[in-house]
């Protein structure tokens, strides 16, 4: 990816940080599972709404009819092989068609989608450290393995406490510190790197709260996963700094489920209400 494209990338992130920050907060607020319904009906309509005035509909509407046409005549026609071959091919090309058309859509969404998928997951991929529980952080460094290691300190922090560290880690550039969580909110840990402040977000609580896992290096798929925080600027001596939260195991908004719910949800809804809002899928 281009440097345009890793800064234009950058200016949607802050754009969509803004308006997550904003709409997704209510999450924090209710059980879990009410969250989770509550955002897949959401974006789900949202996302029917986007597709019905970016796609051509009258065109989706008359393949859909030719589809139904051609399924009426082989059960009228079942006892002759002519009428049936052109039936199924008919069928084919109508699904082969219908597959192009809802492309344009798609492709419209791919961007929104992408920047939706991305907050969410700062509240469901893992969940806040607990008072009293242990991360590892982790910095990694800038540079190859020939170049000169940087003067690097953890400032000290009423949120957190230091248990080892620093651990250097030589054949990765990375220097490692178990902490201990103190203080239940949202903090900053801030480190040392030869006279430079470098910051990392970090949260602690017992409620769902948005989480920021990495802070990027400047790269456009770690900006896209991680958007929370700015990304380290290439000359930046540290490339990024990442803490390891717990998973969560929830079926619904667990690490490793959370989006096949949304996904199975939003379409659901979608598919439920496509009559409410007159739409052609």
């Amino acid at each position: 990816m281009s440097d345009f494209g890793i800064r234009l990338t950058i200016l949607l992130n802050q754009l969509a940080n803004s308006i997550g920050q904003l709409l997704l907060s209510p999450i924090g607020l209710l059980p879990e599972y009410a969250g989770a319904v509550l955002v897949a009906t959401v974006t789900g309509i949202l996302m029917l709404i986007g597709f019905k005035y970016s796609s051509p509909q009258s065109t989706i509407k008359k393949i859909r009819n030719g589809i139904k046409a051609e399924l009426l005549a082989l059960s009228l026609f079942k006892d002759s092989v002519t009428v049936n071959l052109i039936s199924q091919i008919k069928i084919v090309l109508g699904a082969v068609q219908s597959i192009l058309v809802s492309l344009i859509p798609i492709a419209c969404m791919i961007v929104p989608v992408t920047l939706v998928l991305g907050q969410l997951s700062l509240w469901w991929q893992v969940r806040p450290l607990h008072v009293d529980e242990e991360a590892v952080i982790t910095v990694n460094l800038a540079g190859n393995e020939d170049s000169s290691w940087p003067s690097v300190n953890l400032h000290p922090s009423s949120s957190i406490a230091s248990t080892l560290g620093p651990v250097r880690i030589r054949s990765k550039r990375a220097i490692c510190w178990n902490i201990v969580a103190k203080e239940p909110g949202y903090h900053r840990i801030l480190f040392d790197v030869d006279g430079q402040e470098i910051e990392k977000q970090f949260v602690i609580g017992n409620s769902p709260m948005r989480v920021s896992i990495r802070r990027p290096e400047w790269k456009w798929t770690d900006i896209v996963l991680h958007p929370a925080e700015a990304p380290f600027l290439p000359q930046s001596p540290v490339k990024s700094i990442e803490i390891q939260y717990p998973s969560t195991s929830s079926w619904i908004a667990g690490s490793n489920s959370w989006l096949a719910f949304w996904f199975i949800g939003s379409t659901i809804t979608a598919f439920c209400l496509r009559g409410v809002f007159n739409v052609n899928l």
